[in-house]
């Protein structure tokens, strides 16, 4: 089979694969699940376009890894090909971890397990069956590797991650905000001390693309109509889980009725590698495929909350300060009780809380450096005539509220 591939992509044309390696691992079953896991979740519901998927943002964040690693090369930093094709494979692999919708339900279906960890065990999955040629892959992500600054370019304030997914992000939900200047930041990077810096003149980009991250996490990734869609998805299926648990009949694949019937920690995967083959088959498709049945399930809280997120009957969302949330939240579940007909338990199911946090820069230890015409490295939140970078490292805090909006209070 040809391995030398060219993959037409919208944001930023021909992407090459030039690696048999690399080829081989984006055609393994693994990888090709991230076609069937979309990137934002359930983002679309606001922005119809947002359809991308985890493939798409991998091949990207893989792409702007050769580009960056070619102008760092032709600044005169020493990459040997080894190193080349471990860093590419680094980004390629690093969300492969995801479940279904992403973020939405890394803690329901799974019991508190982060994506990066699921990340590492596909990898080293992966490193057996291709006779250990990840090494340098699996050293890069996990920061093991001996010269950081490929980390670095895989996870940090300034990596390839966050610069392929604000573009791709941008472009699929048409928020022009989020747009950054991705092509000059890139060929201001550099190498000091094995740690990546920009150089000066790149400074505004950087401001840029700080300040576009901030509004993406405000106008999409945290916009109200996307947090109650996440809620309402996550109280499907806990009450599914719930259900299952209790010997209740509740349809649903194999590898999504694994995970119902049992609670799964991470220490679980690595106890009994088995459970693995079952996450690496899950995906957004099985969620969509159970919900369409489950809306016509004897279980009134699991059929109606199916039924109002197919029919975009989404919850209200209130963003309020603390001590209100925790004023309004027996009220509101006591009014649903009566209305809906069911136990106060039950109501549980639909009104949710939580906090939500936006926060651009985070500057203690992993500082984006600025390097000046002089030399000197500065971090890019006291370089001069940026005061809004300093703002910028400020958390905002907001406390929500979810319900439906059928409920007059």
């Amino acid at each position: 089979m040809k391995k030398k591939k060219i993959i037409n992509d919208p944001v930023y044309g021909f992407i090459s694969i030039n690696s048999d390696l690399i080829f081989d691992v984006i055609q393994h079953p693994y990888f090709q699940r991230l076609r069937r896991v979309k990137q934002l979740g359930l983002t679309d519901f606001v922005y119809p376009g947002a359809l991308h998927t985890r493939f798409h943002h991998a091949l990207g964040a893989m792409h702007l890894m050769g580009v960056t690693l070619n102008v760092l090369r032709n600044k005169g930093q020493e990459i040997s090909e080894e190193e080349f094709e471990g860093a590419l494979l680094a980004i390629l692999l690093h969300d492969i971890g995801h479940g279904p919708f992403s973020h939405a339900l890394e803690r329901s279906i799974l019991r508190g397990v982060h994506h990066e960890d699921m990340s590492i065990l596909i990898m080293n999955k992966l490193n057996n069956e291709f006779n250990n040629s990840l090494d340098i892959a699996i050293a890069i992500f996990t920061n093991n590797y001996h010269r950081k600054f490929f980390h670095q370019l895989v996870s940090s304030q300034l990596d390839m991650d966050r610069l392929d997914y604000l573009q791709r992000d941008c472009y699929f939900t048409g928020v022009i905000e989020g747009k950054v200047g991705f092509d000059r930041i890139v060929r201001m990077l550099d190498v000091h001390d094995d740690q990546i810096v920009v150089e000066e003149k790149g400074i505004y980009s950087i401001e840029n693309f700080l300040n576009a991250r901030r509004l993406m996490y405000w106008q999409v990734y945290l916009h109200k109509t996307t947090l109650s869609t996440e809620q309402m998805l996550i109280q499907i299926i806990k009450r599914a889980k719930y259900l299952a648990q209790k010997g209740v009949d509740v349809f649903s694949s194999k590898p999504l009725s694994f995970f119902l019937n049992a609670s799964i920690g991470f220490e679980d995967f690595k106890e009994k590698p088995e459970y693995l083959e079952y996450f690496a088959r899950l995906d957004d498709f099985d969620i969509w495929g159970s919900i369409k049945v489950w809306a016509d399930h004897d279980d009134k809280v699991l059929s109606e909350l199916s039924r109002m997120l197919l029919e975009r009957r989404l919850f209200r969302v209130e963003l309020t300060n603390k001590k209100s949330v925790e004023k309004n939240i027996s009220s509101i579940r006591e009014s649903l009780s009566k209305k809906m007909g069911i136990s106060l338990e039950d109501a549980k199911f639909f009104c949710t809380k939580g906090k939500i946090t936006n926060k651009a820069y985070v500057s203690q230890n992993q500082n984006i450096l600025i390097k000046s015409k002089k030399g000197e490295i500065i971090d890019v939140a006291k370089a001069s005539d940026l005061p809004n970078i300093e703002a910028l490292s400020k958390i905002v805090k907001k406390f929500y509220l979810c319900y439906p909006k059928v409920l007059s209070l």
